[in-house]
């Protein structure tokens, strides 16, 4: 909501179809796209119920098959769906292969098309070596370009590209809309050159239960020898909660410990000799991903100013 007036749009994308419906119940008229392709159950479940909304949900098809699918489900409910085609531009994570492939497809009664999603999350990881980022845009966007080519005049509403990692990074093209999400809480997986004027701003914050002198289970002599070895830490504390996808960031120096382990239950976090920590005191980690850790806690605490000024209710796990 925050984000949506901010940049003025109510065009959302989701993946899961219990937070679809939280977003069409939140936002009514929203015009919404399947990030991924829905299993056709999961499809017939949703518009069977009844639930408010599912005429703006834009469906994505990624093979003649499931266009099949869906073109029965439409014909055995008695309603047209609109769908986009999922198209493979680099990443090579299925979708129609080819514009070629494209253009051959037949679109069965009761389904309308309107358009593409085309997703590049590859250019970032291809080495200069290959051509670099910049070369992989490129070629994903004449792509995307041969893609929205292969398509009627009237089919050609959504025009999808990109994710956060290189959303901002598409100037001009045939792309009518960019996805973007994570970049504006910034997890760690998502520190690239094009997001450099991002910065984080959500993180796990969890109690320190205990502060301790750490020792391994079995003989003193065996922690005593690792620790003068420089192979265990000499200072350490215990979390309340863990193991979560997520980095520690505060306090400074906090690492996991691999001879230790992780627990979801109390994590023992090593600590620098002489850190200033007592029970009580809360520790700060960066999330490497953003819905699938936030949606784990439930309402989100807006710090602001020195103090926590809102909660915002997350969306569902489903």
């Amino acid at each position: 909501s925050h984000i949506g007036k901010a940049l003025g749009t109510n065009r959302f994308m989701t993946f899961h179809p219990p937070v679809t419906q939280a977003v069409l119940d939140a936002f009514p008229g929203v015009d919404l796209l399947f990030g991924k392709p829905m299993p056709v159950g999961a499809a017939k479940a949703v518009l069977t119920k009844g639930g408010a909304g599912w005429s703006h949900v834009c469906w994505l098809i990624d093979s003649e098959e499931r266009l099949a699918e869906y073109g029965a489900l439409a014909a055995e409910l008695g309603i047209e769906l609109p769908v986009a085609f999922e198209v493979d531009v680099g990443l090579h994570r299925g979708g129609f292969s080819s514009p070629e492939a494209l253009k051959a497809v037949v679109i069965p009664k009761g389904l309308r098309c309107e358009g593409i999603m085309a997703y590049e999350a590859h250019a970032p990881e291809i080495p200069g070596l290959c051509g670099g980022q910049a070369c992989a845009l490129k070629k994903a966007s004449a792509l995307a370009e041969e893609f929205a080519d292969s398509l009627g005049d009237d089919q050609r509403r959504i025009l999808n590209i990109g994710g956060s990692k290189t959303a901002l990074l598409h100037h001009g093209g045939v792309a009518n809309e960019v996805s973007i999400g994570s970049a504006f809480v910034l997890p760690s997986d998502f520190d690239k050159p094009g997001l450099a004027g991002f910065e984080p701003a959500a993180f796990i914050a969890t109690p320190i239960l205990k502060v301790v002198e750490p020792v391994l289970p079995g003989p003193p002599a065996v922690s005593r020898a690792l620790k003068a070895l420089g192979l265990f830490p000499r200072a350490g504390c215990y979390l309340y909660g863990g193991k979560w996808m997520a980095e520690p960031v505060f306090p400074e120096g906090m690492r996991t410990n691999g001879l230790i382990g992780l627990s979801s239950n109390q994590q023992f976090m090593s600590l620098p000799a002489g850190a200033d920590v007592k029970p009580g005191d809360y520790a700060f980690l960066r999330p490497t991903q953003s819905e699938a850790v936030l949606q784990h806690f439930g309402s989100i605490a807006v710090f602001s100013g020195g103090r926590i000024v809102e909660l915002w209710p997350a969306l569902p796990m489903g």
